[in-house]
């Protein structure tokens, strides 16, 4: 399965980025957004199930929001507001249906720099 994340970019505070992220196969379930700023730990930004319930970390409620085409096996990441401590490695992942179990999938990470 392979996760091609794409957007990331530099950005002024206040401004704005749209990440995508399309997986190479179907059968998918939860998708989500995590990401990673230098020196922390990984961090869950949002997610979404197949029937589209989404849930955000309190840190980025009312200013980022998630969605997903089922067609086309794709999933976004709308981000306003961006404040300099949103940069961060932002990482994709996708839960599919191997047959038996669900397995999880990440992708390689895009960078979001939001400058003050």
């Amino acid at each position: 399965v392979q996760l091609q994340a794409s957007g990331g970019g530099l950005v002024q505070a206040g401004g704005s980025l749209r990440l995508s992220c399309a997986a190479s196969r179907n059968s998918i379930g939860a998708m989500g957004w995590y990401r990673q700023a230098p020196g922390k730990q990984r961090e869950l930004v949002a997610s979404i199930t197949r029937g589209s319930t989404t849930n955000y970390a309190d840190s980025v409620k009312g200013r980022f929001t998630i969605s997903r085409d089922n067609a086309k096996n794709t999933v976004y990441l709308q981000m306003n507001s961006l404040k300099p401590e949103d940069t961060a490695v932002y990482y994709c992942n996708v839960d599919i249906f191997g047959g038996s179990n669900w397995s999880r999938y990440w992708g390689q990470g895009t960078l979001v720099t939001v400058s003050s």
